[in-house]
């Protein structure tokens, strides 16, 4: 899982709404979800700020009634809604009734500096004035977004006083925590009716007239304007787009697959928050709009191999954050990386132990994991030197936590109620199980997470050998320990699979999943074992016909409808499809990337965080999970993993390397094109040719304006 299950487990009990029907736009720390005529409605609708619901109603009518709905959408660089709407039939001066579909309401709105900026502009086409009465009826329940998704509370804050002015209003409320929290509504032009509910707007239209409303919601009140619209909406799109072009270009010869491309890449932009230590992608919306260790380690290694200044902005981040001291509450112990931090009321008053919050026993492997490859990726000795502390630390609680197992292995067991009762990224409650469906007791020790933890020492092994410290020996054998653990403790004979984990009295649960695949992806396994699980992953049980599931058909747990025991996570599938490419696999690979393209078209060029893993049928698309995140962060991400699986590219920036080994593009792709590749301090060109079915040739061109790249093509 990318995020958190509360501690009730209450993960599926959230307010249910498919995600192709949600519209949003984010910036920082402050996000929207809406409707397609714009109107937040209840449910998970709602305008957020730092995990507070600061509008919770946001509703237009004209003359009392829902316009009807033209056509709403996002713009491609994520930064404006746009809702077209008309009017159903209005009171007219003079008359009974006005057409319906003369009058044009246009709603565009953006987010900038923690505020929703908003411009409503009626025309009226009609030759005959008329009278459009307008109203936004408003409410801002200050709700923390886990009470948004369904958690409890025995207690809450008070609401204060509505402060009117001419031209505004202020909502406010004072939780538990002693915030004072304020939701600011702000007009151009005074209404003819204002209070706590709502505003109405009494418009003329002349005929063939116009009228123009901006409004501003934010935490501080503003003078909301056309100048005030028009230089924040510059800012906004200015910055989305320096997102967006940081890092290679990729051109695909297929119109449909160039959407997916850019689609993805414009909502990695869209998640992605610039911290002082980097850019950082933020989970998913809307339940996971905030930082989470697990999720965006993964979506840097999806990305590393074209824009490696994300990963770097993860590493120097949750380096920063670091667990010093031991909580239980927290599931922190030193040397832990984070799993999820958040900044709402509820973690204020460690109602929940999210605030930073450590339970991910993955998290601290793949970080030191990532600080390797992005060693190899980019020769910045600089920048590893910067979090070197971190490493080292991170590697002794790893081997900490390894001598309490009775197999020696990586392992975890929630220190309260309050945390997550699994700490994998399979984290609700029923995800890890043995084969006759009972659950495990702990400490629990999954076949993913060794994997990553003998990445992980080897990573440090050959950091250290680069600046010539003497304890490489030591983390390399503790990296082939590991491996040799793995091939003993997991693997299933009778199965020719790995156990989906070992319990804490070194059972294994004799389950096959998806996590396999991970083991692959870290390089863990002997070839022949890796082909033996190449071929069951890709085979009917796992394969859907859209991506790969998380469990096969004949788990005992098995529901193609549940959260993680046989549904398709995109980025699960990517991380299996890279770990077949590096056993060499290339056919299978092709066909999942084709597979999940085929997926991402049934929902509009934009993966979810997650469908169901029911079987393809003739004439039917995937079908939704219905609270599913959308846009999210590893699920955008997974295009650009399953490409480079695909390429069979690697980059070496200490070599000024590229090392390419039988390419395949992309069934229908016949060429494609990665611009400006930057490789040590050098950058090249590649040109990837389809000239037989299974043959691409590359052309490779390094920049004049720099050193030359070496690559070396095997065919």
């Amino acid at each position: 899982m990318s995020s958190e299950t509360p501690a009730t487990d209450q993960a599926e009990a959230a307010p249910e709404r498919a995600v192709q029907h949600a519209f949003v736009l984010k910036e920082a720390d402050t996000y929207i979800v809406m409707d397609g005529h714009g109107d937040v409605g209840g449910g998970v609708d709602g305008l957020f700020h730092h995990d507070t619901r600061m509008l919770s109603a946001f509703v237009l009518r004209l003359s009392g009634t829902r316009p009807s709905l033209l056509s709403s959408g996002v713009s491609r660089d994520n930064v404006y809604f746009t809702a077209n709407l008309t009017n159903r039939p209005l009171p007219v001066l003079g008359s009974t009734s006005t057409p319906q579909g003369v009058i044009h309401l246009e709603r565009k709105r953006f987010l900038w500096g923690a505020r929703m900026f908003e411009r409503l502009r009626l025309v009226n086409y009609s030759d005959q004035p008329a009278r459009a009465p307008l109203s936004l009826r408003f409410a801002a329940d200050f709700r923390d977004m886990f009470e948004v998704r369904g958690q409890v509370r025995p207690q809450r804050g008070e609401f204060g006083t509505p402060e009117l002015g001419a031209r505004g209003i202020v909502l406010r409320y004072r939780g538990l925590d002693a915030v004072l929290r304020s939701a600011c509504i702000d007009f151009s032009e005074p209404p003819q009716r204002l209070d706590a509910d709502g505003a109405a707007f009494e418009v003329t239209l002349a005929a063939r007239g116009a009228w123009t409303l901006y409004i501003e919601v934010g935490t501080e009140p503003a003078a909301a304007g056309a100048e005030r619209f028009r230089e924040a909406g510059v800012l906004a799109r200015w910055r989305m787009r320096a997102r967006q072009r940081r890092g290679s270009r990729l051109l695909a010869s297929g119109r449909l697959f160039q959407s997916w491309l850019d689609r993805s890449r414009a909502d990695l932009a869209l998640l992605t928050t610039d911290m002082a230590t980097g850019p950082y992608p933020y989970a998913g919306i809307p339940w996971f709009s905030t930082p989470f260790g697990r999720d965006a380690i993964v979506t840097a290694f999806q990305t590393l191999w074209i824009d490696p200044m994300l990963a770097l902005g993860v590493l120097k981040f949750l380096a920063a954050r670091q667990a010093h001291q031991t909580s239980s509450f927290r599931d922190a112990e030193p040397g832990k990386i984070m799993h999820e931090t958040r900044k709402g009321e509820m973690a204020a008053v460690d109602e929940l132990p999210f605030g930073q919050y450590y339970g991910g026993v993955d998290t601290t492997p793949l970080f030191v994991a990532l600080a390797g490859a992005y060693m190899q990726r980019t020769g910045d000795g600089a920048a590893i030197e910067g979090i070197w502390p971190a490493l080292v630390a991170a590697c002794e609680w790893m081997e900490r936590n390894m001598a309490r197992h009775p197999g020696g292995l990586l392992a975890y067991q929630r220190g309260e109620r309050s945390g997550l009762a699994n700490q994998g990224w399979k984290d609700s409650h029923d995800s890890i199980f043995h084969a006759d469906g009972r659950s495990p007791e702990g400490p629990i020790a999954l076949v993913e997470v060794q994997g990553y933890a003998a990445a992980a020492f080897l990573a440090m092994a050959q950091l250290a050998e680069l600046r010539g410290d003497d304890r490489a020996a030591h983390w390399r054998q503790r990296s082939a320990e590991v491996a040799e653990v793995v091939e003993r403790q997991f693997w299933l004979p009778e199965q020719q699979f790995y156990a989906l984990a070992v319990d804490g009295e070194n059972r294994p649960c004799a389950v096959r999943s998806s996590n396999a695949g991970h083991l692959l992806f870290a390089g863990v396994p002997a070839p022949g074992r890796a082909t033996a699980v190449t071929q069951q992953l890709l085979s009917p049980a796992f394969e859907s016909g859209w991506g790969i599931r998380t469990l096969p058909l004949e788990a005992v747990r098995f529901n193609p409808m549940s959260y993680h025991n046989g549904s398709v996570w995109p980025h699960d599938v990517a991380l299996c499809a890279a770990g077949m490419a590096h056993y060499g696999e290339r056919d299978g690979v092709v066909r999942i990337l084709d597979n999940l393209f085929e997926a991402a078209a049934h929902f509009g060029m934009r993966l979810p965080e997650l469908f169901c893993g029911f079987e393809r049928q003739p004439g039917q698309g995937p079908v939704a999970y219905p609270v599913a995140c959308l846009p999210q962060a590893w699920a955008a991400g997974s295009v650009f993993m399953l490409l480079q699986a695909c390429l069979g590219l690697r980059v070496d920036g200490i070599r000024r390397e590229v090392e390419i080994v039988h390419p395949r593009l992309p069934t229908d792709i016949d060429h494609l094109r990665l611009l400006d590749l930057q490789v040590g301090d050098g950058r090249v060109d590649l040109h990837f040719q389809r000239i037989e079915q299974e043959r691409v040739v590359v052309v490779a061109r390094s920049r004049p304006d720099g050193p030359a790249v070496n690559v070396r093509l095997q065919v």
